[in-house]
């Protein structure tokens, strides 16, 4: 599969994710992270009191500027190690006109609807496992374990992909690489 950045969360915050589908299926919008410059869902961790529905618009409100409505919730993904966090994924809509292109946000250096026939190949691959998810349409949210989540696939990874790693790390300790330059990795 694509490359296998890893992103994980060492405060273990649960977190929620939202996909948006083209309206015909064939394409899903992803953002590009500003910290570490990897396509991924737009996502990220539910505050104190917020509800995991809350939480996935509001973070896709804040990384793409699209204003959302859930369609279905997808399922809950749970971490077997400190590497992950619990996850909740949901389809969403959006309820407001798609502006094209769509413009960098504080959080990220753009986002893009790809073809899911060609996903950018510096995806997170826990992301492309969970777009198969949603194309499945199962009949129930899903439970399932994060078992690809592993120490040996992220010391893999810091062998692979150095600067990507240490530039994430940076980012956990505070020290995020802000740059809005057009590093692009794909």
């Amino acid at each position: 599969m694509n490359s296998p950045f890893l992103y994980t969360d060492f405060s273990m915050k649960k977190a929620a994710i939202g996909i948006i589908f083209s309206e015909d299926c064939t394409q899903v919008l992803l953002v590009k992270r500003r910290d570490v410059p990897v396509w991924v869902l737009p996502g990220g961790g539910i505050d104190e009191g917020e509800t995991a529905e809350h939480a996935a618009c509001r973070e896709v409100f804040e990384e793409t500027a699209i204003t959302v409505r859930l369609v279905r919730k997808i399922g809950t993904y749970l971490p077997i190690n400190q590497l992950a966090q619990e996850t909740h994924l949901f389809e969403c809509t959006p309820v407001t006109t798609i502006s094209h292109p769509l413009a960098a946000q504080e959080e990220t250096l753009g986002a893009a609807f790809f073809p899911i026939s060609q996903l950018p190949t510096a995806l997170f691959f826990l992301h492309k496992e969970w777009i198969d998810d949603a194309l499945h349409h199962y009949p129930e949210p899903i439970i399932r374990k994060m078992t690809s989540i592993t120490w040996w696939k992220l010391f893999q990874t810091a062998l692979r992909h150095p600067l990507i790693i240490a530039r994430y790390l940076l980012s956990r300790l505070g020290l995020p690489i802000n740059s809005k330059s057009d590093y692009d990795l794909e």
